[in-house]
């Protein structure tokens, strides 16, 4: 293999080492890899109240496991995706990375990601990273190709980040408040990723794969849709009850991150018709999940000082208002 740049590399499509950096990123979808990272942090500080000396080893771990998974994923899709005008130009279908090549990146990624995982935590962090690995390649991507309802047992993905983050932190499993925690975590990933299959649908049905766009009316659907994100918030409104966002501003700002989804909800249960594409309510879905992990973590780190909560008090303390 030549190490010139510019010089062509034997084992793959990719022309240039150039390229290589851009390819890797989009093969390990680096923006929900970065969100998984992100979560396992807001855990760990959730945790301990600290970073911790091992955040930046665990952090690292979980973003490699995350994408090494994500690439095995392409790898095991890579038939279907060349069928669909949303995946195509994906780095498989569109041969600019050979299977095999994608096949060991992503192994690569995951074993380092592991022994990042087991060096800057525990084998409990160890244990949850290969199962989540288990559980998205092994079991959510086969029954994506079986059945419309594949993204109910694939929620479960989303709350092990923060659960890597809480046990490296310290933290146990078996404590209520990780359970509220990983609650929140699982239910947004109903509608984050039915709001892609109502953009879409055709897609999936051209390319053979269940979809609910079949299955439900678009009336339905609706209804559906705003249910899921009314339990995405209320699920968020439980987590003060654990005793995380336990200063009146973060309180009050949760409350406000909340309403604004309520009224994202409300959008699209009386505007369903008019809407010509969902990607601004996935785009604030995900945005309102950032703020909320943002909010928490910063709240543990005291960024927002200690004041008296869960009174009227508090809570005229925290946006400038004294009682006499």
């Amino acid at each position: 293999m030549s190490t010139q740049r510019g010089q062509p590399v034997s084992n793959s499509y990719v022309s240039t080492w150039v390229e290589w950096p851009v390819l890797l990123l989009s093969f390990g979808k680096m923006r929900i890899s970065l969100l998984a990272a992100f979560t396992a942090a807001m855990g760990q500080v959730l945790a301990s109240g600290h970073g911790g000396g091992g955040m930046v080893l665990i952090d690292i771990g979980v973003l490699l496991l995350a994408m090494g998974s994500c690439g095995l994923n392409q790898y095991q899709e890579r038939e279907i995706d060349g069928r669909m005008e949303r995946t195509k130009s994906r780095v498989l279908p569109s041969k600019r990375l050979k299977p095999r090549t994608a096949l060991a990146i992503s192994v690569m990624e995951i074993v380092l990601g592991s022994f990042l995982s087991l060096v800057g935590a525990n084998p409990a962090a160890l244990i949850l990273g290969l199962f989540a690995v288990l559980w998205y390649n092994g079991v959510y991507t086969y029954l994506k190709r079986k059945t419309a309802f594949a993204a109910l047992p694939g929620t479960l993905i989303g709350a092990i980040p923060p659960a890597i983050g809480w046990v490296s932190g310290g933290g146990s499993l078996l404590d209520p408040r990780m359970w509220l925690i990983g609650l929140f975590f699982c239910i947004w990933q109903i509608p984050h990723f039915w709001f892609h299959i109502l953009d879409f649908g055709k897609d999936y049905e051209a390319a053979g794969l269940p979809s609910v766009t079949r299955v439900f009316s678009a009336k339905q659907l609706k209804r559906i849709l705003f249910i899921w994100l009314l339990s995405t918030g209320v699920s968020c409104l439980l987590i003060p009850f654990s005793g995380f966002a336990a200063s009146a501003p973060a309180r009050i700002l949760l409350l406000g991150l909340t309403v604004w989804l309520f009224w994202t909800a409300l959008r699209i249960f009386t505007r369903y018709s008019q809407m010509p594409s969902f990607r601004f309510a996935f785009v604030r879905l995900n945005l309102y999940v950032l703020g909320v992990t943002l909010l928490l973590s910063l709240d543990r780190f005291r960024f927002f000082g200690y004041t008296e909560t869960g009174s009227i008090t508090g809570i005229l303390a925290a946006i400038g208002f004294r009682l006499t």
